[in-house]
């Protein structure tokens, strides 16, 4: 890169800052204070999304060349505050966001404190499952060899450690 290219990025990077923040609860923080406006919250979790690796950090995105940083991520951005499994074993989580989508027991991971964590939005963004939300599924995790295992609908899903980042 050229030295013009090289402070065009740096510039950049620097007006892509927001200043918010997403607490362990999944809550926006800015200034100190949660983002309290229903509608604005609304948009902000409409607008969140991760950049691609190897970046990978989460953004607030218009479109593919507007958006801004998030400041920092306590844990992940969305909570799954709820879970429900219908009759045929299908797990429906309910989102901080006020979405409700279908979980892939293949996605879940768990943490050393037995945190559960699973991939929502298609994959590109992580949501911890909350005590309620990870209560469902407690029924249907048995271990095998050592590791956690989630028995759902006949089938069988290995619940691998989650990865740091």
């Amino acid at each position: 890169m050229t030295e013009a290219a090289d402070e065009q990025a740096a510039w950049l990077e620097k007006i892509r800052r927001s200043g918010i923040s997403v607490d362990r609860e999944g809550r926006f923080i800015h200034e100190g204070a949660e983002v309290a406006h229903a509608g604005l919250k609304q948009a902000l979790f409409r607008w969140l999304d991760r950049l691609p690796p190897p970046d990978g950090r989460y953004v607030l995105r218009l479109d593919e060349r507007r958006f801004a940083f998030l400041e920092n991520v306590a844990d992940t951005p969305l909570v799954a505050r709820a879970a429900r499994i219908d009759p045929d074993g299908n797990v429906r989580l309910a989102l901080s966001d006020g979405s409700e989508e279908p979980l892939d027991p293949a996605t879940l991971t768990v943490d050393d404190a037995g945190v559960l964590r699973a991939s929502v939005r298609g994959g590109r963004i992580e949501a911890r499952l909350a005590t309620s939300a990870a209560a469902v599924l407690g029924d249907y995790i048995t271990e095998a060899d050592g590791r956690p295992l989630l028995r759902l609908a006949g089938r069988s899903y290995a619940l691998p450690p989650r990865s740091a980042g």
